[in-house]
């Protein structure tokens, strides 16, 4: 069992015929990943790698089985993309254009919410069960980076994703599901809005959430566990410790402004919950070791 994806996961591609959409669908197909049918207007009768292609999602759906979406379309047109993945009775989406404006996320977070769906992204690598299966662009492949194994990760940067990960790959342990929540100001999903199932999930033993400056998503962690909802080990590393208040660093939702937002206040809110936090991302597989012990 696998959170979000796994190998039984049927997955419809948007935007197959694309560039990215053609080169990551041959490598999530050769991950594991069972993908149905992708969609672009005007290609159906193509296939991608045996894979049939519709006009529409609707269509798609009336012909092939799908439980879930990867979009890979441009940032002006993923509203419409998710819009029509939810009309058409899909639950569990992936976005990771970047550059989406943010009237749109506003929009697709609440339409997602209304429907009861899960939106990943965007502005993010996507969602890996390294070994079984994955919706995005992770170089799986590297497996001094993505070995499976039984911790959890999310995350909101792209660049120190792997480094991190690495690093618990490094400590002798593996990654059961890693989700890129991205790194923008409205993400489909926020980090404490996954911890229920990483809590459920019976393949994960520990969390490490990687996190930035700006927003309150790791704020809520702190809550979440504050409030006796989330009782498995959780570490956590955040990016941009020297970054200067009121300066904008890489991601759009990563700003800090009036003292809110603050890796130190960040900091503060997680230790006093009782989560390892690593001064740098080397540390992290330390700290897991402390938290759960020796990988078997």
């Amino acid at each position: 069992m696998s959170i979000f994806i796994d190998q039984t996961t049927k997955v419809l591609v948007q935007g197959i015929t694309g560039k990215e959409g053609a080169f990551w669908t041959k490598h999530m197909k050769d991950l594991g990943t069972v993908i149905t049918g992708g969609v672009t207007p005007g290609k159906e009768g193509r296939t991608v790698e045996g894979i049939p292609v519709f006009h529409t999602v609707r269509r798609a759906v009336s012909k092939i089985e799908a439980d879930a979406s990867m979009l890979f379309v441009p940032p002006r047109f993923t509203k419409d993309a998710v819009f029509e993945a939810l009309d058409s009775g899909i639950r569990k989406v992936v976005m990771v254009a970047d550059g989406i404006p943010l009237h749109d996320t506003v929009q697709i977070r609440k339409a997602a919410r209304s429907e009861g769906a899960t939106v990943i992204g965007a502005n993010t690598s996507g969602v890996i069960s390294p070994g079984a299966a994955m919706m995005g662009f992770f170089p799986y492949w590297i497996e001094r980076v993505y070995r499976p194994g039984r911790i959890g990760v999310m995350t909101r940067s792209g660049s120190l994703t792997n480094e991190v990960t690495a690093m618990i790959v490094r400590a002798g342990f593996g990654v059961s599901t890693l989700i890129g929540v991205g790194g923008d100001p409205v993400p489909g999903t926020r980090f404490a809005e996954m911890l229920p199932d990483y809590e459920q999930d019976p393949e994960t033993d520990a969390v490490v959430v990687i996190g930035e400056l700006g927003g309150t998503m790791e704020e809520e962690v702190a809550e979440y566990i504050r409030d006796g909802r989330f009782t498995k080990p959780l570490v956590a590393f955040l990016g941009g410790r020297t970054a200067p208040e009121g300066k904008k660093m890489g991601h759009a939702g990563a700003i800090v402004s009036g003292g809110a937002g603050t890796v130190k206040g960040k900091i503060k809110a997680l230790e006093s919950v009782g989560v390892r936090v690593a001064e740098r991302p080397r540390l992290v597989g330390d700290l897991l070791r402390e938290a759960v012990g020796n990988p078997a």
